[in-house]
């Protein structure tokens, strides 16, 4: 369970991080509401992994997910460059974070 709370933190973080740059683009209280919202659900899933996975996996992981997350949402809504480099980063990224699901315990 703790690895789907962590998934639900890290897609909550993704939510909130598209939602700071909706926030600057519109300046909407939809947006700062939804972006206090992402991120305050995020945290709360953060801390419920954090009951069972040790503290620097579920960190890693959960800013993985985030920052994978965003930059592929960045090139897809955005329009933000993507390059070969860029997507290879991303990839090394999310095998890092299989790898530590991998030997965690």
């Amino acid at each position: 369970m703790a690895w789907l709370y962590l998934i639900a933190a890290g897609l909550f973080e993704i939510s909130g991080v598209t939602l700071i740059n909706k926030l600057h683009r519109d300046h909407s209280k939809t947006a700062f509401t939804g972006m206090i919202l992402g991120f305050g659900l995020s945290f709360i899933f953060l801390a419920l992994a954090m009951e069972t996975l040790p503290m620097g996996t579920a960190y890693a992981v959960w800013t993985g997910i985030g920052a994978s997350g965003g930059a592929v949402l960045g090139m897809i809504w955005y329009g933000e460059r993507k390059n070969l480099f860029r997507i290879s980063c991303i990839f090394i990224i999310i095998a890092a974070v299989a790898g530590l699901k991998l030997i965690s315990e």
